[in-house]
């Protein structure tokens, strides 16, 4: 996906990351040129189980002074490829932490404040659920709610520095993708608990209790182990997962009664669903069904 930002809005631009226009409402050319272009891709075979994506970012100037970045239940590695520092505040936006310009960013519970003006270019690396121990041989739950310098994770890499020197966007995320293929291959440990937890918990809907029975083992070492692998105790995870499935569902438009969409998510009440959703967006869905912004998680703030 590639979206480009216009004063009439996002468009689609060409696969290749480059600044062209494809389409612009009623068939016509954007009067302003373009300021911004997001970038993601699937990361190949080889990685999937590992990683979710990639995506690059480039930002002259963006559209809004801060954003709110939703959690998803997921690890992420975030690069500056300019000479920006990463800026990130308080839940409430009142306080802003600098961070180097390679961080890896744990998963977290709560919406976080991003200081745009650091996204003038950037480099990203979702992590699936389970992946991050893995790669980098370091219990995912003590990076909950916090963040580290990428070398002091990926030790020995220059991962940042090789990306910064490369020229296009395909370039920049074909060469992240060959490097994680590397850890891969050289750390290919998964947990087989952890990963069949995400999968009842995505595919069959099971609750914590009932996951453990099918599994085998108690509720008390399958927490246990699925903190320490995926990052977060899994009712939490599977809070966020729900939560997932109501934005992604008000990013594409769904025309039905929030109530029905919250059942459907599986809410047991209005008041359940209104609750969670403004605990980790931090404010409620009609509010968020009438933001516009680059991405699912991803909410313009000024």
């Amino acid at each position: 996906m590639v979206l480009a930002w216009c004063s009439e809005g996002w468009h689609q631009t060409s696969r290749d990351g480059s600044y062209r226009l494809q389409s612009t409402p009623h068939g016509q050319k954007p009067s302003v040129a373009c300021i911004m272009i997001f970038f993601e891709q699937a990361p190949t075979p080889l990685l999937r189980p590992w990683v979710k994506s990639l995506w690059y970012c480039n930002a002259q100037r963006m559209p809004c002074r801060r954003e709110r970045v939703l959690p998803n239940g997921c690890a992420q590695i975030v690069i500056s490829l300019s000479s920006h520092d990463l800026n990130y505040g308080e839940i409430d936006g009142s306080a802003s932490e600098k961070h180097s310009r390679a961080v890896v960013m744990g998963v977290r519970d709560q919406f976080q404040i991003i200081d745009t003006a650091g996204v003038e270019e950037l480099a990203g690396i979702v992590i699936r659920p389970g992946g991050f121990t893995g790669l980098f041989n370091e219990r995912a739950d003590l990076l909950f709610r916090q963040s580290a310098a990428l070398e002091d994770v990926w030790r020995g890499t220059q991962v940042a520095a090789d990306v910064s020197n490369l020229q296009t966007p395909i370039q920049k995320l074909r060469h992240l993708d060959e490097e994680l293929s590397r850890l891969v291959q050289a750390r290919s440990h998964r947990s087989e608990i952890a990963n069949y937890a995400v999968h009842l918990f995505r595919n069959k809907g099971l609750s914590v209790s009932k996951c453990a029975h099918s599994i085998g083992i108690s509720e008390r070492w399958l927490s246990q182990i699925f903190r320490e692998e995926v990052g977060i105790a899994p009712r939490l995870w599977c809070r966020i997962q729900r939560f997932q499935d109501i934005t992604r569902s008000l990013r594409d438009g769904t025309k039905v009664p929030l109530a029905d969409l919250a059942s459907s998510c599986g809410y047991y009440d209005q008041s359940h669903f209104a609750n969670d959703f403004r605990a980790f967006a931090g404010l409620d869905a009609t509010a968020y069904a009438a933001q516009t912004g680059r991405c699912q998680n991803h909410i313009s703030e000024s």
